[in-house]
């Protein structure tokens, strides 16, 4: 990977990382599907209607939309509502790492080599050791939640790459305006028509802020680079860039709610560091899982 992509790479991880924060601040005053279908909203209206739809068929448009904006978002907003602090969110959504690597190699035919598995494996040390840390929180049914999100984050990188289009911008709006119309019905099957009619006297200044947040810097402009360089790299080189993530989603909790940062999550976090930059590195001398299995 170049430098310049690696270096753009990690300031996304971080505006991504300190978004976790602001969908706290969102959830506080409104539902969190309700949040969700706003800020995907906001990302796709009125720009739809100067993009032209990317040559690509609708069923990769429609998947794409259900899978990042109900399975991803809607499912990761709805486990910080259930309780699940921001910092300890960002880290198990981080648990796509595995499960895309594997999507990679199964899927899309991605060498997985020695280097990775060891990256891989530095990280999910990590992870469990921030796991069961005692800062942050967790409960059963955001830990279901978050943990879904985290394997649909991974079918994302698979759409995106069967859907082969150049034109990802594009590709990412047209996707998207499939996500708010799910959003909102699953809100009223789940908590009645009210979700909606109350809505006016819930919006305040910060609800506003936080829809606006992750509709414009966050997936706007920070997907449109992802998917470019899922577009331009394996999706197993560019999935561990996610590990950086919950490093700055526990700093973002620290800053802004005061969630505690342990020893052992500062340990954790360099080994989720060491495991990024393991996987990121060129070992030729090392042979791929399939070239040792002799497939």
């Amino acid at each position: 990977m170049k430098l310049r992509d690696f270096g753009l790479l990690f300031a996304l991880m971080a505006l991504w990382g300190l978004n976790f924060s602001v969908i706290k601040l969102g959830v506080s005053s409104v539902h969190p599907l309700i949040l969700t279908a706003l800020r995907f909203s906001f990302a796709v209206f009125p720009l739809i209607f100067f993009i032209k739809k990317p040559d690509v068929p609708w069923r990769y448009l429609i998947a794409y939309g259900l899978s990042f904006g109900v399975g991803v978002w809607g499912l990761t907003t709805l486990s910080i509502g259930a309780g699940v602090s921001a910092g300890m969110a960002s880290l198990l959504l981080d648990m796509s790492v595995v499960s895309s690597l594997l999507v990679g190699w199964l899927c899309l035919n991605e060498t997985m080599t020695r280097n990775k598995l060891l990256g891989a494996g530095l990280a999910l040390l990590g992870l469990i050791l921030i796991m069961y840390s005692e800062g942050g929180s967790v409960t059963g049914k955001g830990l279901v939640l978050v943990l879904m999100a985290s394997v649909f984050w991974s079918i994302n990188g698979l759409i995106v790459k069967r859907a082969n289009t150049k034109s990802i911008f594009a590709f990412n709006i047209w996707g998207m305006v499939f996500a708010p119309l799910p959003l909102l019905l699953l809100a009223v099957m789940l908590e009645g028509t009210q979700v909606i009619t109350e809505l006016p006297n819930q919006l305040t200044q910060w609800t506003l802020f936080s829809a606006l947040f992750q509709a414009y810097p966050t997936t706007l402009l920070g997907y449109w680079f992802w998917n470019k360089m899922i577009m331009k790299y394996s999706v197993s080189s560019v999935a561990p860039m996610t590990l950086l993530v919950p490093v700055f989603g526990i700093l973002g909790g620290y800053w802004f709610y005061d969630e505690a940062i342990q020893t052992s999550q500062i340990i954790a976090a360099v080994l989720i560091l060491l495991g990024l930059f393991v996987g990121q590195m060129a070992l030729p001398r090392f042979l791929s899982v399939k070239q040792y299995k002799g497939v």
